[in-house]
């Protein structure tokens, strides 16, 4: 079976998605399935070919491209292949048919369900989410709306655009201030890996925050900034009709809330920083009382299953420890390093996952594959231009 794995993207979670791209190559069983790295570059080119499944190729990726070569998704024949774009000047490259795409994209194009609409278009089976639990879970307004109406908890927000700020910021200021006490969290809307995130407690850092904030999203989330907090996180794997929690992990935090640096750069135990998420200093299974940890795993497979999820998505949560109250933060569509540290922990081999992953891939497919999307008619028949020359 011919896998299709996707990384990179126009994002600013490009650099990370290569490496999880990189992982998820190396733990896939080989006796099972041919692997196909696809690098997706910065301008949204696709690439294949030669090193491209070697992280140190990334080093000097203009030589990488130079070497490989760009392709499409092309459906043809009832099969989905990679054709090659340039054309050759003795003989045509042989297009590569895949049975199965595995998105490791993480951020804008990738888990907002922009790439997952291009496999739908091609009719490829691919693992994760679908185009529309993608979106809405990316979109951190939206999906929390949707939480808070099921019942979940949430935290209180308001969002502000970059157009009404602009056109009266004080004005702006003054409405949050009045809607917030000090300290606030300011995010983009569809960012993740805590990129543009900043917390403000006066209005000098609320105005510089929302001012950085927006050079990543014309739409800003504005919260308030939990004094008394703790990062606990759980991943979840399955679809709509079955879904478990793993093991809950809690991340180690070096500022008040958990930051890029902590994330990739902060290098772990071994001070390795090439290992993506899986590098990050934190704590399996978190120090917390065994009823918080049942209270997360229920409300990850809830939000899980309430948005439509399929695959492997990590769910986010900030635990206010003088409320004892666990706020669902957000969700991981395409995690960092597809959250195999957690299953791990869990006894579950990323090998395992993977093939769980590709499994519910196929089974989505299948359902799909039953369902109408013609309807053949007479229309074009009979049809004629009205209003031409």
């Amino acid at each position: 079976m011919q896998v299709a794995v996707f990384f990179g993207g126009k994002s600013v979670e490009h650099e990370v998605s290569v490496i999880t791209g990189m992982q998820v190559l190396a733990a896939l069983d080989k006796e099972k399935y041919e692997a196909v790295p696809v690098y997706i570059a910065k301008d949204g080119g696709m690439y294949t070919g030669s090193g491209f499944d070697k992280l140190e190729c990334y080093k000097n990726i203009p030589a990488l491209l130079e070497n490989g070569r760009q392709v499409c998704l092309i459906r043809s024949g009832g099969r989905v292949a990679l054709h090659s774009i340039a054309k050759k000047l003795f003989g045509a490259e042989k297009p590569l048919t895949i049975d199965v795409a595995l998105p490791a994209v993480h951020g804008t194009f990738g888990e907002d369900g922009s790439l997952q609409g291009l496999f739908e278009m091609t009719g490829v089976p691919y693992t994760g989410c679908d185009v529309l639990s993608g979106a809405l879970s990316m979109d951190k307004p939206v999906s929390k709306a949707l939480l808070r109406a099921a019942g979940l908890p949430v935290l209180d927000d308001l969002v502000l655009e970059a157009a009404k700020y602009n056109r009266a910021p004080e004005k702006a200021l003054n409405a949050l201030e009045t809607h917030f006490p000090y300290p606030v969290m300011v995010k983009p809307v569809n960012l993740g890996s805590s990129v543009g995130i900043s917390r403000a407690d006066n209005r000098e850092k609320l105005q510089a925050a929302l001012e950085f904030a927006y050079t990543f999203s014309p739409r800003v989330l504005i919260e308030p900034a939990l004094i008394h907090m703790r990062e606990v996180n759980c991943a979840v794997l399955g679809d709509s009709e079955q879904a478990r929690a793993s093991v809950c992990e809690e991340p180690v935090m070096t500022e008040q809330f958990l930051t890029y640096q902590d994330k990739y750069q902060s290098g772990g135990k071994s001070g390795d920083k090439q290992s993506g998420m899986s590098g990050q200093k934190r704590v399996i299974p978190a120090d917390i009382p065994a009823d918080k940890s049942g209270e997360a795993k229920s409300l990850a497979v809830q939000a899980f299953q309430l948005l439509g999820c399929s695959g492997v998505v990590r769910v986010d949560f900030l635990w206010d420890t003088m409320r004892d109250v666990l706020y669902v933060n957000e969700l991981n569509t395409i995690p960092g390093s597809m959250a195999f540290y957690l299953w791990e922990a869990d006894g579950l081999p990323f090998r395992a996952q993977l093939d769980e992953m590709i499994e519910l891939a196929f089974a989505r497919q299948r359902r799909r594959t039953q369902l109408t999307f013609t309807y053949e008619t007479n229309i074009l028949a009979n049809a004629e231009l009205k209003g031409k020359d």
